[in-house]
């Protein structure tokens, strides 16, 4: 078809991880393409991820590391577009990266590298990209005499893009729309509601959504023992609601933080205890009967630090045996023991809340899957509406998932405008 200057084949709105590849997948099958990005800046999640480094991929990739109403829904994408494929795509641009734990994959130099990667894609593409896009208005015209079934088939215009680029008005036409405007964490980056906005429009439907992978918080007596421990750093084991992980726990000044508490996060509710084991792969019963017969004249406190730090064990003594701070541990009953070693191995915490999406790297929850196509991303009952990237109740665990659902869905998606 020919087109005006203010017509598209497709309009991708956000320019994330998500749509700069559906964009670039598009833009690469002969498709015109057009971004719409409402920031100054493009890809400001990616920049800022992996504490600058882009964890951009994982090479052990499973339909288990996402959360999703329907578990099913990320196999097609996925086995579409695997980590294998992003990650030969980042070789093939000569990218420098790195595995570290968990076998998660980081660039060596700087997430700059995965943007300008993206960029470069999208430039050989052709793909054009407009920031400063605030849409205010989105409308669908069915094309005339078409079903829904054949609306697909013409190449015609049916959807219109109205809002301002700066002060400056616009009004764009194109055939398909792929919303890929992220979620609401992190509003300092772009986070917003928008394309909630737009599924409702459209008859989607949205499902509850809360801030993931976020720190926790306390209002009670942990509030200033987390304060006071700030910037301590030990590797638990963290579990809730039958999801358990073992990673860093990181105590900050308004709670507890860390990759182990991020991912479990995810898993936990308002009113819910969390279980920590402060000595995992330990039987911290058997460890303190044991230190007891071989260290009977030293203090629990001193013993405790060898695996727990200074600093942890004396908060510990002042929350558990504030009265016995002196006594030798071989003064200790082996009942009293037991019981110390069953909370050393199960510490329970209930926090008060979460930072929320202000530092929440992820929102749980999104637009309801049941009313997307899994192998396209299109909406099922409205043709040429796409949805994409953070914005679908798809939530992935920490460690490259969420940048390769971003990837996946960008791709199948951008092989189906």
């Amino acid at each position: 078809m020919s087109f005006s200057s203010n017509t598209f084949d497709v309009i991708v709105l956000g320019a994330g991880a998500a749509g700069l590849f559906c964009a670039l997948t598009a833009a690469q099958r002969g498709r015109r393409v057009l971004v719409l990005e409402k920031a100054n800046k493009v890809g400001k999640k990616i920049l800022m991820s992996g504490g600058g480094r882009c964890n951009f991929t994982n090479r052990a990739v499973e339909a288990d590391n996402f959360l999703c109403a329907n578990p099913h829904f990320v196999k097609a994408a996925l086995k579409r577009y695997s980590q294998w494929d992003f990650i030969d795509l980042v070789e093939r641009h000569g990218i420098a990266y790195e595995e570290r734990r968990h076998s998660q994959l980081f660039c060596q130099h700087s997430a700059k590298d995965i943007l300008a990667m993206l960029l470069d894609e999208c430039e050989r593409g052709g793909v054009e990209i407009r920031t400063h896009c605030d849409v205010r208005e989105v409308d669908y015209e069915p094309l005339p005499g078409h079903s829904d079934k054949h609306q697909q088939a013409d190449a015609r215009p049916r959807y219109t893009v109205a809002g301002l680029q700066g002060q400056t008005p616009f009004r764009l036409h194109c055939h398909s729309l792929v919303v890929a405007t992220g979620a609401l964490s992190i509003p300092t980056l772009g986070g917003s509601g928008f394309g909630y906005d737009l599924a409702r429009q459209f008859g989607l439907a949205v499902t509850e959504r809360r801030a993931g992978l976020v720190p926790f918080t306390f209002s009670d007596a942990m509030k200033p023992v987390c304060e006071r421990l700030s910037g301590l750093a030990l590797e638990v084991e963290v579990s809730c609601n039958g999801r358990s992980f073992t990673e860093n726990l990181l105590f900050t000044h308004r709670g507890i933080s860390g990759p182990v508490m991020l991912q479990i996060s995810n898993y936990w509710y308002p009113g819910d205890e969390i279980a920590i084991d402060l000595m995992p792969g330990n039987d911290a019963v058997d460890w303190l009967l044991a230190a007891k017969r071989r260290q009977g004249r030293s203090l629990l406190r001193t013993v405790l630090s060898q695996p727990l730090s200074k600093a942890l064990a004396a908060e510990l003594q002042a929350l558990w045996w504030p009265a016995e701070a002196e006594r030798p541990l071989g003064e200790f009953a082996d009942k009293q023991l037991r019981a110390m070693g069953e909370r050393l191995n199960g510490w329970r915490l209930k926090p008060s809340g979460t930072e929320g999406y202000r530092t929440a790297e992820v929102t749980l929850g999104g637009v309801d899957t049941d009313g997307i196509s899994s192998k396209t991303l299109e909406a099922r009952h409205q043709p040429g509406l796409y949805f994409i990237g953070e914005v679908l109740d798809v939530t992935g665990h920490l460690g490259g998932f969420n940048f390769q659902w971003a990837w996946s869905s960008g791709y199948a998606a951008g092989l189906a405008v």
